[in-house]
């Protein structure tokens, strides 16, 4: 009984273990598009790219979207979707931040 109970527990608290994670992207490294993808991708959106690197498992494109905005944007590795974008400094002078939603 008590060893059902532990597997239980444990099962219960996989969720939100998985949650607090989302921002982060777990793929393993056979499964990426390659780095000239993920440059397509960004032409395709009219961005232009400063760098692509890799933060938290996911490719991050720093650089300008087509109205000359900085951006950051996290890509997932293996989909290539929009995971996070950051405008910074828009008119205000502030910090502005979207998240895309599945």
């Amino acid at each position: 009984m008590r060893k059902t109970l532990t597997i239980l527990a444990f099962l219960a608290a996989l969720p939100a273990g998985a949650a607090l994670a989302d921002d982060d992207c777990f793929v393993p490294m056979a499964d990426w598009q390659p780095r000239e993808a993920v440059a397509r991708f960004a032409d395709a959106q009219g961005w232009t790219v400063r760098r692509i690197k890799i933060d938290d498992g996911c490719y991050e494109i720093d650089g300008r979207d087509a109205e000359g905005r900085a951006i950051e944007v996290k890509l997932h590795p293996g989909t290539l979707q929009i995971v996070e974008m950051e405008f910074e400094d828009d008119d205000n002078g502030h910090d502005r931040e979207g998240k895309e939603n599945d």
